[in-house]
């Protein structure tokens, strides 16, 4: 896996923007959040009720596609 649960989100963002997308589906809309900048995905998970297991599978499918 290349994109785990403690990276910070926008970090997530700003290497695999293809991700965004991702994101977008799973309801977590924290891209232009300020909270983005410091909150690793695990705690944006959390924080809106996500199975963060499920996400990191689905970002890290959209990141090697490498779109």
């Amino acid at each position: 896996m290349k994109i785990t649960k403690d990276m910070p989100i926008m970090e997530i963002v700003s290497k695999w923007p293809q991700t965004i997308s991702v994101f977008q589906e799973f309801g977590l809309h924290c891209i232009g959040c300020a909270a983005a900048r410091f909150e690793n995905l695990e705690q944006g998970c959390a924080a809106h009720g996500i199975d963060v297991s499920k996400m990191l599978k689905a970002l890290n499918k959209a990141a090697g596609e490498g779109k």
